[in-house]
């Protein structure tokens, strides 16, 4: 092995990647800068999580997982953090309830922006001071964890716009940015793609989590895909057409969330007199008819396709679809942080805009391995009573994405920025 190579090639990386973690840890304190300092504790639901905790617990995970085992002479901010901030690492120790988060008044936020800090400037000396011996272990959790913060960025938006929904001030978190006017011809129109034996998974060539591996085989049969999403006038008609009230719509516990629940609609609607107004970031506006159904469960995907005589497709058919299509769309990094009309009438929305729900339940892929340890929880524990969502959404960062990204929740949730393109066998 040529070491002098190595010790290049580790530096190079090593201010590369330092340079990324300041960006993503620096953009993760600008999302929260339109807050008031009361809005860093709200915590509306058990699914979601205060402000405040997002900024501890990324930075607990650079310190746990990069700090403590890797950078001699580490000091521990707080030792008490340990199980404040942990999420549900079951083998990195306890962890204080998910559902009581918005009880904890303490630390405050200054002392988490300390903690912030703290961390910053330890994994800075860190990679100022590579132990080569552990300097590609090092390097290669430093990314899992600039990606991991840019995946708490994206829940931290949702989260805002949850805890302001509950609020009947309905508070905007920030200013009306105005969007792109859409082309005049919206109609939806159909791609058929042709099946056989294709590959899906991600190539190995860059950064993946362990849940998109191995790359593998799969047998798709001729399928039609929809050249966009299903927007808000055409899901009117599937409300209008009584679709909550009708149970052959509807898988069995679909049924049952949306009557237990008393659903009607999805997540952030309310009706005005005849008109439907939504909550958005900016605050209540009138509905955009154009705009994609956005805030659905995969309940309620999957009955809307079912009424409109379709399907969802698979993920296997979504990440064959867009193998070839470079990577653009409705992302963080324009800062609508609204899904947008479709601008065109061929094949677009498919990046951006809103996470696609898929017919395919979340499970490992033939060969698959977690990560050694206590990272291995990270993805593999949850491959159990979820389903998965493909192509990021308007507060997903346009480089955390890529064509094997898989995105995963459970049939019931809608908080997340999520909508449905209709597919058909072709």
């Amino acid at each position: 092995m040529d070491f002098q190579k190595l010790n290049t090639d580790t530096s190079e990386q090593a201010l590369t990647l330092g340079d990324r973690l300041n960006t993503v840890r620096a953009r993760t304190a600008s999302l929260c800068s339109p807050l008031q300092i009361e809005d860093f504790i709200i915590q509306a639901c058990a699914e979601v999580s205060p402000p405040k905790w997002h900024l501890a617990h990324t930075s607990w995970f650079f310190e746990t997982f990069i700090l403590q085992p890797f950078m001699p002479g580490y000091r521990v901010f707080d030792e008490a953090y340990a199980h404040l901030f942990n999420s549900y690492y079951e083998t990195a120790g306890t962890f204080f309830p998910r559902a009581q988060r918005g009880l904890l008044s303490r630390p405050t936020v200054a002392e988490i922006y300390r903690y912030r800090k703290h961390v910053d400037e330890a994994l800075q000396g860190l990679l100022t001071n590579l132990q080569e011996s552990f300097a590609l272990e090092i390097l290669s959790r430093i990314e899992l964890g600039i990606e991991h913060e840019i995946q708490h960025q994206e829940l931290l938006l949702m989260d805002i716009k949850f805890n302001f929904f509950i609020n009947p001030l309905k508070p905007a978190y920030h200013e009306f940015a105005a969007p792109p006017s859409p082309v005049s011809d919206t109609s939806m129109n159909w791609r058929t793609n042709a099946g056989g034996i294709i590959e899906i998974g991600h190539d190995g060539a860059s950064f993946s989590f362990d849940n998109e591996r191995p790359r593998h085989q799969v047998l798709l049969k001729d399928y039609r895909l929809a050249n966009r999403l299903v927007n808000n006038r055409e899901y009117i008609d599937f409300i209008n057409d009584k679709g909550y009230q009708r149970p052959e719509l509807w898988l069995s516990d679909g049924w049952h969330t949306i009557n237990t629940q008393h659903w009607q609609a999805p997540l952030y609607w309310l009706r005005e007199g005849n008109d439907w107004q939504h909550f958005t970031l900016t605050g209540m506006h009138l509905l955009n008819l154009d705009e994609p159904v956005a805030h659905l469960s995969y309940y309620e995907a999957d009955a809307y396709a079912r009424w409109a005589n379709k399907r969802l497709p698979t993920e296997a058919e979504w990440e064959h679809t867009v193998s070839n299509i470079p990577i653009s769309g409705n992302f963080l990094e324009s800062g609508l942080m609204h899904p947008q009309a479709a601008c065109q009438s061929g094949l677009t929305q498919l990046y951006g805009d809103l996470w696609e729900w898929t017919q395919s339940a979340y499970s490992s892929y033939p060969g698959f391995h977690p990560l050694p340890g206590t990272l291995g929880e990270y993805n593999g524990k949850f491959m159990s009573a979820q389903m998965v969502l493909r192509g990021g959404c308007c507060v997903t960062s346009i480089e955390h994405i890529r064509a094997s990204y898989r995105n995963f929740f459970r049939p019931a949730d809608r908080w997340m920025f999520s909508g449905l393109r209709l597919a058909e066998d072709g």
